[in-house]
């Protein structure tokens, strides 16, 4: 029985890749990567990824799922982002759930900041 449940539930396997910096980097330097931060908008005003395609879809509202799938495309990888990675994980889980292919920056955007990476108000 045991089993039987691990198999359908796939035992807590993610369905995403968590990649830490330097790799999160590579991949959305690609122009087919839609890049996602997942915090609250008063936190992506503080601070965000440098880039020109980010979008700020809040992992914590009930529409999540809804705003993802209006403003995401299927057929194109989806890179998310958060403060720590908590959020991020939750929100690739949903998102690969959903049918997309999700990559997750370990540590978030804290740990963007500790290697010097860009970031933008």
């Amino acid at each position: 029985m045991t089993m039987l449940a691990c198999s359908l539930s796939s035992c807590g396997q993610q369905n995403f890749k968590t990649v830490d910096a330097d790799e999160f980097e590579k991949a959305i330097s690609a122009d087919s990567v839609q890049l996602v931060d997942v915090r609250t908008s008063a936190e992506f005003c503080e601070a965000h990824i440098a880039s020109d395609k980010v979008v700020n879809i809040d992992a914590l509202q009930p529409d999540f799922a809804n705003e993802a799938v209006k403003k995401l495309d299927k057929r194109r990888s989806v890179a998310v982002y958060c403060r720590s990675g908590r959020r991020s994980a939750d929100a690739a889980k949903k998102l690969s759930e959903l049918g997309y292919d999700v990559i997750d920056l370990k540590g978030g955007i804290l740990e963007w900041q500790k290697r010097g990476k860009p970031t933008t108000r």
